[in-house]
């Protein structure tokens, strides 16, 4: 089967998923290589809208919904203001030796090595069409999955959120005569 074949055969969710991998690599390797860390971000909002229309893809619509809400929403702006309170300044890049570069490069290739090597060691499942099911990415039955067999991580979860919002609430909370850092 040669290319031309194989583009004229395909159909119109394969060519949306053909393009929204390559989108969400090419974001995904955006977020890694800019140096502004302001573009970072925006690529990684960039990363996570291609990866909800990958889950449309998958019949996961609430999924895709969640994801856009929640990562590309509400951790995204946590992500923005964390880098402007840093206040990054393109000083801190001269100051990196060569000798940090060259070990976050062996550091970066060992990993790389790293999942190659498991990614050919493992075993993929079959995929049979002849058992889809068109209800499993819908809000019921992710509603009774997450109530039914993760009851207990679920709440321990939303007690961990709880705790993280206090916490938040009082090391925002200024006394009087407090400096201000």
């Amino acid at each position: 089967m040669d290319f031309s074949t194989f583009i004229n055969n395909l159909t119109p969710a394969a060519i949306f998923f053909y393009v929204l991998s390559f989108l969400t690599i090419l974001c995904g390797l955006m977020v890694v290589l800019a140096r502004n860390p302001i573009h970072s971000v925006l690529f990684l909002i960039g990363t996570f809208f291609c990866l909800s229309g990958h889950y449309v893809l998958l019949n996961a619509q609430f999924l895709a919904a969640v994801n856009i809400i929640v990562y590309a929403g509400a951790i995204m702006v946590l992500f923005l203001f964390v880098i402007m309170f840093l206040n990054l300044r393109q000083e801190d890049e001269e100051s990196k030796t060569n000798l940090v570069k060259i070990a976050a490069t062996i550091v970066g290739g060992t990993l790389g090595v790293i999942m190659v090597g498991v990614l050919r060691k493992s075993q993929f499942g079959s995929y049979n069409p002849y058992e889809f099911n068109s209800q499993v990415g819908m809000v019921e039955s992710l509603g009774n999955v997450l109530y039914n067999d993760y009851l207990l991580p679920f709440e321990l979860a939303s007690v961990l959120f709880l705790i993280a919002m206090v916490g938040a609430v009082m090391l925002g909370r200024r006394e009087a005569g407090d400096r201000h850092f």
